[in-house]
């Protein structure tokens, strides 16, 4: 293990036989001496969140063995902000709550609770592909390679709720470079994208999607022809040609190039407002109009930089309190509108207004996105950095013994932090945490949103590629820190050290920007920058 002083051999033969489909991991050795973090100065944070937390719901990896295998799976972080590095240790604390061996391998849950809206083994569709954006960045990757084949070949609910699975999976791919597994899918990703058009495409080409069903219940602008769904589909159009084209099946590649095109366009021409800047709900209606309010969905299509770019000028509302943003994260919906609520009646969770983790997840990958391939002057590395941080101070609440400890939840009022849905539901028929409503603390440690891939491909800048190529590109602003670190990245099967140090005295690797392979520099720069390597 890493905390030794001694050659690691690592292991890692995970061998999936199921449909054809063979996936193998890589056998890593790397020596502890080569690392610039030490996992054990590290540990501080996961024995404190063990020692507040009240574990209701044991798992596969439970808190006493949780250590273990943090320690052996996830990337280091060491940067001058305690709030954003302990929220990302947290972060993967909670994660690993979530992997569940099953009778058909492991799979990752949403809720810990058994919820009456599950599918087979508690899982849940909508919040899927950020389990897979997440968890790509795990040594192990029996947990992702069972959780893919599980929705395509054990029983899982692809299309219960949106969900973007080509795109998740070959996303994870671009981290493991092994495509074995997506290819083997690929038939299974067609099936899936001919049943989502058969099912939710409309003669104009437009798909739609009821709100509640996109994961986002009492909606401002409600159901339609949403951003949200046209998007996902253009990404999953965009990942199945490339996967074809990893497995030279042209035709089939040539054939999801000009769907994605159509999709596309589609968007930018029937989903934009051209007077209020923004991507909105086109209600199905014959004849209607886009609806009146932006939706902080009206992001989405950067995540899968869909939009051409003139139509970045959206972006210049994030960052403006009238609009979307908020001392907690960004709002649901533009809090000018006359549709905006911070509601404790009625549902215990709506997308009206209020903040969420998975609207917060899906807009920072997107700014991320932006910030790396367009050209514009909207929003910068600093307002990333703002948001993140912002989204960082919202995992926390108080506790009645007035001890604040690190929290996530479903939604939250996004002026004072408060865990709405946890509020409604802990008062309800008398304080019982109806099993109706999904059991005792439902929302506690929920898994519907990304923080991890957040900060490793976006802040820190690790942008994975199809080819044999490492893409450095922090985020960091200039001047913001005066050192930072991330470590034991596995990438492509080589081990990936990120270092900056502004004097050179904290981690005595030198001053300036380095990028180290397998411990050994592979490249440096005086200061924080773009770097490209071939490994």
């Amino acid at each position: 293990m890493i905390r030794d002083f001694r050659l690691i051999l690592r292991i890692r033969l995970a061998i999936l036989l199921t449909g054809g489909i063979f996936a193998v991991t890589a056998i890593n050795v790397v020596t502890a001496q080569n690392l610039v973090l030490k996992s054990a100065d590290y540990k501080h944070y996961i024995d404190t969140f063990n020692l507040n937390d009240n574990e209701l719901y044991k798992g596969y990896i439970p808190d006493s063995n949780c250590w273990d295998f943090l320690s052996e799976n996830i990337p280091l972080l060491d940067v001058p902000d305690k709030d954003i590095e302990k929220t990302y240790y947290f972060r993967w604390w909670t994660y690993r709550k979530h992997i569940k061996l099953t009778p058909d391998g492991f799979v990752i849950t949403e809720f810990l609770p058994k919820v009456p809206w599950s599918g087979k083994y508690n899982t849940i569709s909508c919040p899927a592909s950020h389990h897979f954006y997440e968890g790509r960045w795990l040594h192990d990757r029996r947990y992702l390679n069972d959780y893919a084949i599980f929705w395509f070949r054990h029983g899982g609910s692809l299309r219960t709720y949106s969900f973007w699975p080509a795109d998740a999976i070959y996303n994870y791919f671009l981290v493991s470079g092994k495509d074995s597994l997506c290819t083997g899918l690929l038939p299974d990703l067609i099936q899936n994208f001919e049943a989502w058009e058969g099912e939710k495409r409309d003669t104009n080409g437009l798909f739609w999607q009821i709100d509640g069903n996109d994961g986002m219940e009492v909606s401002v602008c409600g159901s339609g022809y949403r951003a949200t769904i046209n998007s996902y589909m253009y990404g999953e159009a965009v990942s199945i040609a490339r996967i074809a084209t990893l497995k030279s099946k042209v035709e089939t590649a040539r054939d999801f190039q000009k769907k994605a095109a159509v999709i596309k366009s589609l968007v930018q021409n029937r989903l934009w407002d051209k007077d209020e800047e923004f991507f909105k709900v086109l209600p199905r209606e014959t004849g209607s109009g886009l609806c009146g309010t932006r939706e902080l969905h009206g992001y989405t299509p950067w995540y899968f930089s869909l939009p051409d770019s003139e139509f970045s000028v959206a972006w210049k509302f994030l960052m403006k309190p009238e609009y979307f943003y908020a001392q907690y994260g960004p709002t649901t919906a533009e809090q000018n509108s006359s549709g905006f609520r911070i509601s404790y009646e009625g549902h215990e969770c709506q997308w009206n207004g209020p903040g969420w983790p998975y609207a917060t997840s899906i807009t920072l990958t997107g700014m991320a996105n932006l910030l790396n391939a367009y050209s514009q002057n909207e929003v910068s590395r600093s307002d990333y950095f703002k948001l993140l941080r912002n989204y960082a101070l919202s995992h926390r609440i108080k506790l009645e013994d007035g001890r604040t400890v690190p929290w996530i939840d479903e939604n939250l009022n996004p002026y004072t932090g408060d865990w709405l849905s946890r509020t409604r539901l802990r008062t309800w028929d008398n304080g019982s945490w109806s099993d109706e409503k999904g059991g005792v603390e439902r929302g506690k440690d929920y898994n519907h949103s990304t923080f991890c891939d957040l900060v490793i491909s976006g802040l820190i800048g690790l942008r994975p590629q199809a080819d044999n190529t490492l893409v450095i590109n922090p985020l960091v602003p200039d001047g913001e820190w005066a050192y930072f670190c991330l470590d034991n990245i596995l990438y492509h099967d080589r081990i990936i050290t990120v270092v900056y140090d502004r004097t050179g005295k904290k981690y005595n690797r030198g001053k300036g920007f380095f990028v180290f392979v397998d411990g050994k520099p592979a490249a440096t720069a005086g200061s924080v920058k773009k770097l490209t390597i071939k490994l």
